[in-house]
């Protein structure tokens, strides 16, 4: 054990920092509360490095312990043990008051230990892959005593980052820096943001993370001993992300033995972070769980690699994107009347945001995204929307309302200015 937990700190304190991610500017006042601090998220996503990244900005004297239990000399650990853990732990590395934990889901009844320390004074920020677990034990063991952050792949201002590209505000009115914008965006589009497949675009990185997501943190975890029908329905829904559904249609689909079992399977997805399930908006919650519901992916790299889709719909791809961005700030929801809007989010203020996705506005489609926009504006009492587009930008108005067209690229850049 000594071994294994100097060779772990060794470890984490050698790790580059990386790309610097948002999130990190939230530690600094999460870390000086007594809460709980829980980091999760999608294997493979950056959150053992958003830990670096906070242990070295806020930690510098690393007066902190670290332990990884994804680590397999640490699988099937014991909580009973966590005791000999703390007393080894100072024996090798001195009294400290704050411990990170990596992936803590592996150890069962985890939520025990960390409550009597946690109540002893120790500071814990602990990293996790699957929903259920981290909500459901913290959630029921210390009410009240936890914040979460949930960290996704690279979005596209941390790309450009990783690409050793430093973006500022005044570079989108640049032509010459535009044009070295859009040749990003473009390789974001075909990449995604999976920080480690980014690192080496290497596919079987993907393919490895999606069959270890599948297997361990859905099918072990959930006692599923025949994996085929969860493998069909993952890449059925991964297929039709950001298309409407419902579960008994899953279910006809699919000739599942029930609806319930293509629900059960859907949200086990969406609890790996490998999807987002997102409701027609409603002022009743009552039909918001009756109603058709959408699905999009973690990572539009991941599509690429799972669906069995001949080709690209460049349009849906968008979609993605900003399903992401919009999730990681606020609620989320499609709006439904006789057109469709693809997007409602709801920031800190309440306050709805309207939002239609398409690659190219054209002849063709734009009776139906214009309208879509208009009669959720009309629905929300708000004068102004927002169509993005792979590249076209301008300013339309309509029945006194404005909907201003932007490249996809350019909005993502004023998020986070």
């Amino acid at each position: 054990m000594r071994q294994v937990f100097i060779e772990q700190r060794s470890d984490f304190l050698n790790r580059k920092t990386g790309v610097i991610r948002e999130r990190l500017s939230e530690a600094s006042a999460y870390i000086k509360l007594p809460h709980i601090y829980v980091i999760s998220g999608i294997r493979r996503c950056g959150k053992s490095t958003l830990m670096r990244q906070i242990a070295h900005q806020y930690f510098p004297s690393n007066d902190f312990f670290f332990l990884n239990f994804e680590d397999e000399r640490l699988f099937n650990y014991d909580v009973a043990k966590f005791n000999q853990i703390l007393e080894l732990q100072i024996e090798l590395f001195g009294n400290h008051k704050t411990f990170f934990i990596d992936e803590i889901q592996n150890v069962e009844h985890f939520e025990l230990f960390l409550r009597r320390l946690s109540d002893s004074g120790y500071k814990f920020i602990v990293s996790g892959s699957n929903a259920s677990i981290l909500s459901g034990e913290l959630g029921t063991r210390i009410t009240g005593r936890h914040i979460e952050t949930t960290l996704q792949p690279f979005n596209f201002r941390e790309f450009l980052r990783f690409k050793g590209y430093e973006e500022r505000l005044h570079d989108i009115y640049l032509a010459e820096k535009k044009a070295k914008i859009t040749g990003y965006f473009e390789a974001y589009f075909q990449d995604g943001g999976m920080p480690e497949y980014l690192n080496y675009d290497v596919g079987e990185i993907l393919t490895r993370m999606y069959d270890d997501i599948l297997i361990k943190d859905i099918a072990v975890r959930n006692n599923i001993t025949h994996i085929v029908p969860l493998k069909e329905l993952s890449q059925y829904v991964i297929s039709n992300f950001g298309r409407r559904f419902s579960y008994n249609s899953l279910q006809k689909a699919l000739s599942f033995g029930s609806v319930n079992t293509a629900k059960s399977y859907c949200s086990f997805l969406d609890e790996s972070f490998l999807t987002m399930t997102i409701n027609k908006f409603d002022y009743s919650l009552k039909k918001q769980q009756q109603n058709e519901k959408k699905m999009y992916v973690c990572d539009h790299s991941i599509i690429h690699k799972v669906s069995n889709q001949l080709t690209g719909d460049s349009g849906r791809i968008l979609e993605n994107i900003v399903a992401n961005e919009l999730a990681a700030s606020g609620l989320l929801y499609y709006f439904s009347g006789t057109r469709e809007c693809d997007f409602v989010s709801f920031n800190d203020k309440k306050e709805p945001l309207l939002i239609q996705v398409c690659a190219d506005l054209n002849q063709n489609n734009y009776s139906r995204e214009t309208e879509g926009l208009i009669e959720a504006l009309n629905f929300f009492q708000k004068e102004e929307g927002l169509i993005l587009t792979m590249s076209q930008e301008e300013e339309i108005k309509i029945q006194n309302k404005t909907l201003h067209v932007l490249p996809l690229w350019k909005w993502l850049m004023l998020l986070g200015k």
